[in-house]
């Protein structure tokens, strides 16, 4: 269950995050009335660190309800001066930083339209020179841990000592629950390159569904992330942009208060049933990594056959027969065949490119 306690951004920055960061507020500030309500039925229900809140929204398609820009900049400060809470919002461009810093927006955030693009990124970075502000970097639409990692460290160049990511979920093309495809990897991926980084799920982008939202929290906080990033809005049901993945505040809280929160410290104290198991999966994983030597020893041999042969590297046909049939393996148990084809996908790819090396190296 959360600590009751509210973290000042500040101090989640600087210290440990036992208690993860609650940010929330809706998708876009629609009206006076609109962010109002909304902040004082966050700040009754939920222990909200930030007052979110899109006062330009890049959509998709022109016509679409765009924020209604500057003029609600300042409805969303004075309805986070009420409940007595920072705020924070997107940034795209030199002009919005401007103008946020100059309203006094107390946190901004980059968007995943925006991470994508190097350029902008470092145009709003140097806008920023000189500045003390945190700065919140969501992940590029697609998969790109490099191009999330840099935009990071453009911030960290121009002097920006507070700089956290919001995992919000990445583009698929395959439809599937979720509206962003979580690969949680990713973050992993990035917490390896950047360990000193704080993590942020949105778990609303991610999910898209409200009914959703509640089931990414929790599997966030499972896998040890140190804040949400939550769309909610007073009236969900007929909210401008994204109603569908925005919640109520009174429902929200609920959330809130029934998040199992486990410790992030390594536990010391695991049983001894546990450690075992934990020995075992250990040996297996040594097994592995011999049998994938042993696998690329034969795919070295099988280079070499083919360069004497004139043959192609990469065999089309072999390689769907080799992904189809380790597919149908899966049995759902753990041994999804999901899991399967990217397992077996990416050995073939990697064995692949192992024999291309061989043969350019010999040829």
């Amino acid at each position: 269950m959360v600590a009751s306690k509210i973290q000042h951004i500040d101090q989640w920055f600087d210290g440990p995050t036992e208690s993860p960061l609650l940010i929330a507020g809706p998708c876009s500030v629609e009206s006076p009335e609109q962010i109002l309500a909304t902040a004082q039925a966050l700040k009754a229900h939920a222990p909200i660190s930030l007052l979110r809140g899109g006062v330009w929204k890049p959509r998709t398609k022109p016509g679409s309800f765009e924020g209604v820009g500057l003029e609600s900049m300042q409805w969303l400060i004075d309805a986070g001066r009420a409940i007595g809470t920072p705020t924070t919002t997107e940034v795209a461009n030199t002009e919005h930083v401007e103008a946020a810093l100059k309203a006094g927006i107390d946190v901004l955030w980059i968007g995943a339209r925006t991470t994508v693009n190097p350029f902008y990124v470092q145009e709003i970075a140097e806008a920023l020179n000189g500045v003390k502000i945190p700065v919140l970097v969501k992940n590029p639409i697609h998969a790109e841990i490099g191009l999330w990692a840099g935009a990071i460290e453009r911030f960290k160049k121009v002097g920006i000592e507070r700089v956290a990511a919001v995992h919000r979920g990445f583009f698929s093309s395959a439809k599937g629950v979720y509206r962003n495809e979580p690969h949680w990897h990713h973050s992993f991926g990035l917490r390896a390159l950047m360990p000193d980084v704080k993590i942020i799920v949105d778990p609303s982008h991610i999910a898209g569904k409200r009914l959703l939202v509640p089931e990414v929290c929790q599997v966030a906080m499972d896998l040890g992330m140190d804040g949400l990033m939550v769309e909610s809005h007073i009236t969900p049901d007929i909210a401008l942009s994204d109603a569908a993945q925005q919640m109520n505040p009174d429902k929200l809280g609920e959330v809130i208060k029934n998040l199992v929160i486990h410790p992030k410290k390594l536990d010391q104290g695991a049983s001894e049933a546990l450690k075992s198991l934990r020995d075992s999966l250990d040996e297996l994983d040594d097994n592995l990594v011999e049998i994938m030597r042993q696998r690329f020893a034969l795919a070295k041999e099988i280079a070499i056959i083919k360069e004497q042969e004139g043959t192609s590297i990469f065999q089309m046909e072999r390689w769907l027969k080799l992904v189809k049939e380790r597919t149908e393996k899966g049995d759902g148990e753990g041994l999804t065949p999901e899991f399967m084809h990217d397992l077996f996908a990416t050995i073939h790819k990697y064995s692949v490119e192992y024999q291309t090396r061989l043969t350019k190296k010999e040829s």
